[in-house]
Formats: structure tokens, C-alpha cells, sequence
């Protein structure tokens, strides 16, 4: 098992019940605090990011293959305009809301609104497993809560009955709390006693913030459902928010552009500046690196000749 510092992010993962159900949970702060900060994003867009953020470093984990990707994507008429998450089986994880600074009312029960934020629309899920075509799985969003149509994902898509619970917990100031959440995953071969009692378990159970700001860790919420049926730790992993944009890989997406538009950026004189949308890293192009952009296009032109 990878070593884990205090108050760094991490996911555990488990099996109980003699293999019947797998689990997993994970305290998500450091990374969903990295991105609040990156796109200044409002306390509704914090906790809806927060959340897929947290279920795309779970669900990505459960992926094997060292280069498997996940995207899950959120497709909704909500003022937020939609949602994208990117993870790997590494536990990395990146992500963005379409409108960062979405401002909403709260509900009448004082708590964010985030079905409100999301809107009606539809969940994407992408596995790039390095095959041909990549699988892909689409729903129609259930509740916006995001918890309640990952859950609403795996039974219809993956036909995989899951209790999903995601989380995120706002100071005053508007910083990350505590940020964490739980997935539980029913096996084919589960009998109905073990079904009945796992039910048993998740009634009543308080928020996944709740758990974490009254100081448990993601095991002692593996032990909460599961303690008493044999639970097994099978791997604690740290989680991370992490980009791969570079200004190489930027330079050759702006560089792709149709000549006329490089173009015209140049006759415009000024520098143009382009922002990741997974990180908000901003770079900067001269004209002087517009006019090499398309220097190297025409060298290429000729070359193919």
C-alpha cells in the first residue's frame, strides 16, 4: 500500500461478505480546495465539481490498465452549463464546470443547490480502456445531485446495484471543508441475506461530510456499513488533482488552426493567451510565435509535396 501522510487525499479500497461487495471511499478536500482555486469557482459550482470530482478519482481507480482513462460529462440546462471530469487508474483526477461562477438561491433547508445549478440533461461515461472504440455508457440525469445518477449509472448501464454517496462541505470563507465520498457495489453472486443486511446499514446513515468533519477516515466509513461482514482493506491509494497540458501540447492545438486565422492573429499585433479548460493554466503566444507556427506548417506543406 502507497504511504499516505496526514491530511493528504486518499481512496480505500475493500471487499466484504467473502468477495459479495466491493467498496470504496476517499476524503477528496486538497484536490476539490486546488480546484475551487483554480477556477474560482462559487460555492454551488465548488460543490457540484467537487462532487464528480470525487466519483470520477473512485471510478477511475477501479480501472486496471496503466493508461485507462475515465471521462464522466455532464450534459444539463442548469446555469452551470455542464460539467467534465477526467481521471486515470493512478488516482489523478482534473475537471472543470462550464460556468465556474454560477450564483444560485440555496434550498429552503439552507444547503447548496446543486440540482438546481445542474439542471435536467444527461451523465456521459467514457472508458478509454486503449481499445478501438472506447466505451461508453449515457443516462438521463435522475436528480442533478450527482450521487443519487452515478448510482442511477452503474445499475443501468453496468446492470451493478451501488450506493454512491459524494460530498462537499464549505467553510464561511468559502474554502473547502471537508470533501469526501463512498461507493458500495453489490457483486452478481450476492446472496439475498447479504443484500438485506447491507440495506439495513445504509438507512439513516449520516452525509459523507457529516462522517469526515466528525473526524472519520475513509476506512472508519468502510467499517461503518461493513465492519461487522468481514471487511477487507485491499488498497489505500493517494488522490491528487493533476493536468497534463503543457505549453508544447497548447502551441500545437493553436498551431492546428486554419492558416487564415493564424493569419489574421498576426496582422492583429498582439499576444493571444489560451487557457486550459481541465486547469485554468494560462499561455501566452508572441506574434513572433504565431509567425513560426506557421512557418513549420508550410515547411511541412513542402516536405509532403
Amino acid at each position: 500500500m502507497s504511504e499516505i501522510r496526514p491530511g493528504d487525499d486518499y481512496l480505500v479500497s475493500a471487499l466484504a461478505a467473502g468477495g459479495q461487495i466491493r467498496a470504496f471511499a476517499a476524503t477528496t478536500k486538497n484536490l476539490v480546495e486546488e480546484a475551487r482555486q483554480r477556477h474560482n469557482t462559487s460555492p454551488v459550482a465548488s460543490a457540484a465539481l467537487g462532487r464528480l470530482l470525487t466519483a470520477g478519482a473512485m471510478m477511475g481507480c477501479m480501472m486496471k490498465g496503466d493508461e485507462d482513462l475515465l471521462t464522466l460529462k455532464i450534459d444539463a440546462d442548469g446555469p452551470i452549463a455542464g460539467l467534465t471530469v477526467t481521471a486515470d487508474s493512478h488516482g489523478t483526477v482534473k475537471g472543470y464546470p462550464g460556468n465556474p461562477t454560477v450564483l444560485i438561491h440555496a434550498k429552503p433547508n439552507g444547503k447548496l443547490d446543486v440540482s438546481g445549478a445542474v439542471g435536467a440533461g444527461t451523465l456521459t461515461v467514457i472508458r478509454d480502456l486503449g481499445l478501438k472504440e472506447p466505451y461508453s455508457g449515457q443516462i438521463e440525469l435522475i436528480s442533478g445531485e450527482i450521487a443519487e445518477d452515478i448510482t442511477y449509472y452503474f445499475a443501468v448501464s453496468e446492470q451493478t446495484p451501488s450506493s454512491v454517496g459524494l460530498g462537499v462541505l464549505l467553510n464561511k470563507e468559502n474554502t473547502i471543508r471537508q470533501a469526501g465520498g463512498f461507493i458500495l457495489q453489490l457483486m452478481p453472486d450476492a446472496a439475498e441475506e447479504t443484500i438485506a443486511a447491507l440495506e439495513e446499514k445504509l438507512k439513516g446513515v449520516a452525509s459523507v461530510t457529516e462522517m469526515l468533519d466528525g473526524g472519520m477516515a475513509p476506512e472508519d466509513i468502510l467499517y461503518r456499513f461493513l465492519g461487522d461482514m468481514d471487511l477487507e482493506i485491499t488498497e489505500k491509494r493517494p488522490l491528487a488533482f493533476r493536468c497534463n497540458c503543457s505549453r508544447e501540447k497548447v502551441r500545437r492545438a493553436v498551431g492546428s488552426v486554419g492558416m487564415k486565422s493564424l493569419r489574421e492573429m498576426i496582422a492583429d499585433g498582439k499576444d493571444i493567451e489560451v487557457k486550459c479548460h481541465f486547469c485554468n493554466t494560462a499561455y501566452t503566444f508572441t506574434p513572433d510565435d504565431l509567425k513560426a507556427m506557421v512557418m513549420e506548417r508550410l515547411q511541412k506543406l513542402k516536405i509532403m509535396e
